[in-house]
């Protein structure tokens, strides 16, 4: 088996000269004036300036229609997929137009497996990408002695040799770093469902409340153990810089890490968190705040700052969700009330819009639809700290042009307010 992963470590000659030309294409779009300016805005932004909305699209699925494989030049799959992302910077920073900071960072993440929760969801149907279901393992709550916490264990040696490879290839061009990616939302209710079934879950508030109450304090303790495996092993990376955080925008912040930071012991006091619960949506306020809001406070209360919310609409949970220490970031989804969320938030949180990505999901957008609706929705929250997140693109119409003109509209309206 180590051999089989030494072997997919080999980049060839070919494929080096092809790497370094793109790092290069990316290093020279980094030292632009305007990547220090972007910056700027960001900081000031995340720590609630008045500056302009900021734009971010990330085209997610459609990054498959930007890059196809057609596209890349390299025959071995590290080298594809190490091009993969090189290629995303260079179109984030040539052609997309949105306020995304252009680096001169090359992120080697660690490599690592960790285990279920004791039981596994079985997948049926998704093949080539398409829809599916899950047949949920945990049938009754009397198993639940069978769940046990997931554990890490991380591949150092391969870990060491991915950065010493791109150290050796990238090295001279960017700043190779190893840089942990270890979750993205800490909500319990993605693991929640997975175990026990989305359409059970409704039932389980009526009929097993008890139970349910059971099991979320058992996802929340799995997953702060999980945490205080990372931060007590050195394994989190900070995360107050161009890395991605909630559910759209940067971590870019003077605020993180605190005070007692000590380089290379990175503790989750000097991380943004982050939580959601998509999956309750159809629940009353008041049943999300007896099953699941208890359980996210235990956890984000670790963190330095906080941002909350995805797709789910936050406009009957704001009273709630409040009530998180170092609450910043606020996501505001397609299906909420503008106005009334404009009123909540005010100046004293991010205002992380989410349009409707639909828009995009088609061979050529409706401009003008685009521009009137996005006018509207930034004078129905002029007052407030506005960042505009194009997210959720699982098509962009096979037409990258899409993305592109979507970014130059959002960036005009932006600046006529």
């Amino acid at each position: 088996m180590r051999n089989d992963i030494d072997k997919g470590l080999f980049i060839s000659k070919e494929d080096r000269m092809i790497l370094r030309k793109l790092a290069e294409r990316v290093a020279h779009l980094a030292a632009r004036p305007i990547e220090e300016e972007k910056k700027e805005l960001w900081y000031s932004h995340n720590s609630l300036g008045d500056v302009k909305p900021l734009i971010f699209c990330d085209p997610e699925n459609g990054w498959n229609e930007i890059i196809t494989k057609d596209v890349l030049e390299c025959k071995g799959d590290l080298a594809r997929a190490w091009e993969t992302v090189l290629r995303k910077e260079i179109f984030w920073g040539e052609s997309m137009g949105d306020d995304r900071v252009t680096d001169s960072f090359f992120n080697i993440p660690y490599v690592f497996t960790e285990s279920d929760w004791g039981m596994h969801e079985e997948i049926i149907g998704g093949a080539d990408g398409g829809s599916y279901r899950w047949d949920a393992p945990l049938k009754d709550y009397k198993d639940m002695d069978k769940l046990h916490y997931p554990e890490i264990h991380v591949d150092y040696e391969t870990t060491d040799k991915l950065y010493s490879l791109a150290q050796e290839i990238l090295g001279d061009i960017l700043t190779v770093r190893v840089k942990g990616f270890w979750y993205w939302t800490l909500g319990l209710t993605q693991t929640l469902v997975k175990l026990r079934g989305l359409e059970q879950i409704m039932y389980d508030f009526y009929d097993f409340p008890d139970e349910l109450h059971k099991l979320m304090a058992f996802l929340r303790d799995g997953h702060i153990a999980k945490l205080e495996f990372l931060e007590s092993n050195g394994l989190l990376s900070l995360n107050n810089d161009n890395t991605y955080v909630g559910s759209g925008g940067f971590g870019w912040t003077r605020e993180l890490p605190k005070e007692g930071f000590i380089p290379g012991k990175v503790r989750l006091c000097d991380l943004w968190g982050f939580a959601e619960s998509q999956e309750t949506v159809n629940i009353s306020p008041s049943m999300f705040k007896e099953f699941i809001f208890p359980y996210q406070l235990s956890i984000l209360k670790k963190f330095g700052l906080n941002c909350y919310g995805c797709c789910e609409p936050l406009d009957n949970r704001w009273d709630i969700i409040k009530d998180i220490p170092g609450l910043r970031r606020v996501s505001v989804s397609p299906w909420s009330n503008l106005e009334d969320m404009a009123d909540k938030l005010q100046k004293n949180y991010i205002f992380s819009m989410k349009p409707n990505p639909t828009y995009l999901a088609v061979p050529r957008i409706d401009e003008d639809y685009i521009r009137k609706s996005l006018r509207e929705a930034l004078r129905k929250v002029r007052n407030c700290r506005v960042e505009i997140i194009m997210k959720d693109t699982h098509t962009i119409g096979r037409n990258p042009e899409n993305v592109i003109r979507w970014c130059k509209i959002a960036q005009e309206e932006a600046a006529s307010i």
